[in-house]
């Protein structure tokens, strides 16, 4: 158990180092524009603009143990733990300039979600519940922005998330019980990123942490459900925007 813990620790410091180097790499390349030709000037006094993004996410299910967890019940269950796993997004932007450093952005999505649950047992056994879904998720943003340095402005972003499964049902796959997983989401949103200015069109690299306060899991009783009092999300993405 230990072993299949520290490889989900190392393939998550693994996804986040190529999560910064695709930044570093972002900022090399706005260094490399600052003292050039400014690109698109009057970009940013546009009232509305649009644009279409693509997402890169790991997400994971946090939990929060039940009192039947401690019974007598659950005494082969050691644990149940969340591992984070790989999905994608594709959407759309409407931006509204507000003033000078502040913008009100909405970013309808369609998120493509895998959420693992391995509960492992005093025995060393192991059983994993997988939940595939579908969102259609509506982010409702603030983006603040600096000073724009030549062709390159960074900036911070923020705001709320809220949620449907497209399909309408849950794809879990379990040799017994199905775990029951709520349709709908409501989860906080931050993080920065960078605009960069071409003769043609604004691009921008984002980072973005995502926070579930919305407890996903099902009025259905089973025995994955059982142990398991409140199951949130937590997710990390990386967005390419293209205005």
């Amino acid at each position: 158990m230990q072993s299949t813990h520290l490889r989900n620790k190392l393939s998550l410091l693994g996804y986040q180092i190529a999560l910064c180097l695709v930044f570093m790499a972002g900022v090399a390349q706005g260094q490399h524009f600052k003292w050039a030709r400014r690109n698109n000037p009057e970009f940013d006094r546009r009232k509305i603009s649009y644009g279409f993004m693509i997402g890169l996410h790991t997400s994971t299910y946090q939990l929060k143990y039940s009192d039947q967890f401690v019974t007598q019940t659950f005494d082969t269950v050691h644990s149940v733990q969340g591992s984070y796993s790989a999905g994608f997004s594709l959407g759309f932007l409407v931006n509204m300039r507000l003033n000078e450093v502040l913008d009100l952005r909405i970013m309808p999505k369609a998120g493509f979600y895998n959420h693992k649950l391995t509960y492992y047992y005093t025995n060393n056994t192991t059983k994993q519940q997988l939940v595939e879904t579908t969102m259609v998720e509506f982010p409702i943003l603030l983006k603040y922005k600096s000073m724009r340095r030549g062709n390159v402005r960074m900036y911070m972003i923020g705001g709320i998330t809220p949620g449907i499964e497209a399909s309408g049902k849950n794809d879990v796959q379990s040799n017994t019980a199905n775990l029951s997983i709520r349709s709908r989401n409501l989860s906080l949103d931050a993080g920065f990123g960078f605009d960069f200015y071409f003769p043609l069109f604004k691009f921008s690299q984002e980072i973005r942490f995502s926070r579930g306060i919305t407890n996903m899991l099902g009025p259905d009783a089973s025995i994955y459900s059982a142990p398991i009092k409140y199951l949130n999300t937590n997710t990390i993405s990386v967005y390419f925007i293209f205005q």
